[in-house]
């Protein structure tokens, strides 16, 4: 990791726990079901949120495996394969060989799969584009890379921190987190 620059600690304590505020904030409004169902809504697709986040990885990463699929939105692998059942019973999904391993599968996309993933990015987009229209570009651009670096740097720190922890700890805080929170 880079190396951090000091200052007094009072003043980091402060920036630290509003930019955690603020940021606890934004999760709440994005995420509750007003909101989701507006988008929802909006994109036409009938899917809870979780289905929603999994839907719109796939969209990203491509045809994946469950695990890895898992491990990139950081839940446990039951909780992505109901997801992806609902998601295949809705024809968003389907399975096919993984072509690196004929005994496993990769979960990729249908084509309506990936029109209601792309539909559901415009609505999101849509919201954040009227919420922001106001802002300078300048000012845009430069929340988006500071967004990008501060989310990449808790990453970094969060892979830390989890091999800094003993294994029993990690897997006793996983269960200790309901499905949809993941």
């Amino acid at each position: 990791m880079p190396k951090r620059q000091s200052r007094p600690a009072t003043e980091f304590t402060v920036d630290a726990d509003e930019i955690l505020q603020e940021i606890t904030r934004i999760a709440y409004l994005i995420t509750r079901n007003r909101r989701h169902d507006r988008v929802r809504s909006v994109a036409d697709v009938p899917l809870d949120r979780a289905a929603v986040m999994v839907l719109g990885q796939l969209a990203k990463v491509g045809p994946v495996r469950t695990s890895e699929l898992a491990t990139t939105l950081e839940v446990e692998a039951p909780h992505v394969t109901r997801q992806v059942q609902r998601l295949e019973g809705a024809g968003y999904v389907d399975r096919a060989p993984d072509p690196n391993d004929g005994r496993a599968q990769i979960i990729r996309l249908t084509p309506s799969g990936k029109a209601a993933a792309e539909r559901i990015r415009q609505a999101g987009t849509s919201a954040m584009q009227a919420a922001l229209a106001h802002w300078p570009t300048q000012e845009l651009h430069e929340l988006a890379t500071l967004l990008h670096r501060m989310v990449d740097d808790f990453l970094a720190f969060t892979a830390q921190e989890e091999t800094d922890q003993p294994a029993h700890h990690r897997v006793e805080r996983e269960r200790d987190i309901p499905a949809v929170d993941r």
